[in-house]
């Protein structure tokens, strides 16, 4: 047993929400170690969520750009050809650029990066196992933020070869003829998204009867459309009972459709995306009398204080959506609120976003959540041909959606279906987070031509109407 080291804050993950409140507590003048089972910081999202997702995302826009658009612009590519394994290891430098720069961030900061698996104690200590070595370590207060793991489906039993998860996804060696995505997600359509791009055929298989069923319907459909339009294909209220690799290599899905119907589908690749679940194992939480719920999320209060005194949690193993930016501005709220400050976060501001071409993004309610809340709205579509940016880019699909109390014209909601709508939702945020009305928007000057004169256009059709439609 390695001697004890004290701490004012001992961050448990190094994930997005770990390592930012690691920083902060540092930035606050406490002592601060992290624990890390990985030798890379960064957690699941640098490593083998967002980032390299992002840098794929990025490569097969351009490739399916070189050669589906630039003709229209007069840039004749002779000879184009793919190069999968360049893209992967883009993809690689880019995550080993920023998982470094997190170290970098540690040093300067002087925070002690501890490698190895923690498992929590009922008297708040924490014992670090690295191998055959033990160490207990002893702090003020513990943050939990192990983050999240992919959800496993029973009879769908994954290789790392022919049938996938999302890490999986972003090292095949070669692309598939024939890729089956298993749900309907953010995850499942990025990634189906690239490979579509890269020319493989691409079935998605959906239990529900919509894809990404926490997003707007009117949006969710449109999107749909799009995908379809791009070649993706889907089969909806379809349920996977069974996917069997072959002798060959292949992969056979068993599905029973809406119907009742059992048929089976052939793949060279299967994806299983059907959502993620918290990465507690070996924490000890029932152990050390730390209370979850029934989906095995930590149960916090409104300071993220979990039922054991001194340990806090945040990230994807507490209730709310699993993304990196809100376990971000929870790493910032907790370290802020152990500092004595008023840490907080606002939940109705949280954005949310698929990178796909077109992007989607969206901040606050649903028009479906407007009325279920029977709240007296309004609502106003603007579409991205009419925007001047967007038909010089040829970039015409998708609009912006606003949702706006009737009676006060507070904003209530916005959902972006369009280019660089991660980049346009920004602004609408900022709108939620200051309680800002439609008219606030909509006097607010745009430079033009750009892409946000759609959001302006939108929030003045909520008003007096558009200029420009």
């Amino acid at each position: 047993m390695v001697s004890e080291n004290n701490y004012d804050v001992l961050v448990i993950g190094a994930g997005p929400g770990g390592y930012v409140a690691a920083i902060r507590a540092a930035q606050l003048g406490m002592k601060v170690g992290c624990i890390e089972k990985e030798r890379s910081l960064g957690g699941t999202c640098l490593n083998v969520g967002c980032i390299p997702s992002k840098a794929l995302l990025e490569s097969s826009e351009l490739y399916i750009q070189a050669k589906d658009k630039l003709p229209a612009h007069g840039v004749q590519i002779q000879g184009l050809s793919l190069d999968l394994k360049k893209c992967m290891e883009r993809k690689d430098q880019v995550v080993a650029q920023l998982t470094g720069g997190v170290a970098g961030l540690f040093k300067k900061n002087k925070i002690d990066h501890i490698l190895g698996t923690a498992q929590i104690h009922a008297d708040g200590s924490v014992t670090v196992r690295q191998n055959k070595e033990e160490s207990k370590l002893k702090a003020k207060h513990v943050i939990i933020a192990t983050g999240s793991k992919a959800i496993a489906l029973k009879d769908v039993p994954i290789d790392g070869r022919a049938i996938v998860d999302s890490t999986g996804a972003l090292a095949l060696p070669r692309v598939p003829k024939h890729l089956i995505v298993i749900g309907g997600g953010y995850i499942g359509l990025e990634l189906g998204s690239v490979y579509l791009r890269y020319g493989s055929k691409v079935t998605v298989l959906e239990a529900l009867d919509r894809i990404v069923p926490a997003m707007d319907l009117e949006v969710g459909k449109a999107f749909q459309r799009i995908l379809q339009k791009q070649g993706m294909e889907f089969q909806l209220s379809t349920k996977v009972q069974k996917a069997t690799v072959q002798a060959d290599g292949s992969v056979e899905v068993g599905i029973q459709d809406a119907s009742g119907k059992n048929t089976s589908l052939q793949a060279d690749v299967v994806l299983v995306a059907v959502g993620r679940r918290p990465q507690t194992e070996g924490l000890g939480l029932q152990e050390a009398g730390i209370k979850t719920d029934e989906k095995g999320r930590i149960l916090v209060d409104k300071n993220f204080k979990t039922s054991l005194a001194n340990v806090y949690a945040i990230g994807d193993v507490i209730a709310g959506p699993m993304l990196a930016h809100k376990a971000m501005e929870e790493g910032v709220a907790v370290a802020e609120n152990l500092a004595g400050q008023a840490g907080h976060v606002n939940y109705e501001a949280i954005p949310s976003v698929v990178y796909t071409w077109p992007e989607v993004a969206s901040v606050g309610l649903t028009e479906e959540q407007a009325k279920e809340k029977k709240l007296d709205y309004k609502t106003f579509k603007y579409p991205f041909t009419a925007v001047g940016k967007a038909i010089a880019m040829g970039e015409k699909d998708g609009w912006v959606k606003l949702i706006a109390d009737k009676k006060t014209d507070r904003l209530l909601g916005a959902h972006i279906l369009g280019p660089r709508a991660s980049d346009l939702i920004a602004e609408l945020v900022l709108a939620l987070e200051f309680s800002a009305s439609a008219e606030d928007i909509a006097r607010t000057s745009h430079a033009h031509p750009t892409l946000s004169e759609g959001v302006k256009e939108a929030a003045l059709g909520l008003g007096g109407g558009t200029i420009h439609a």
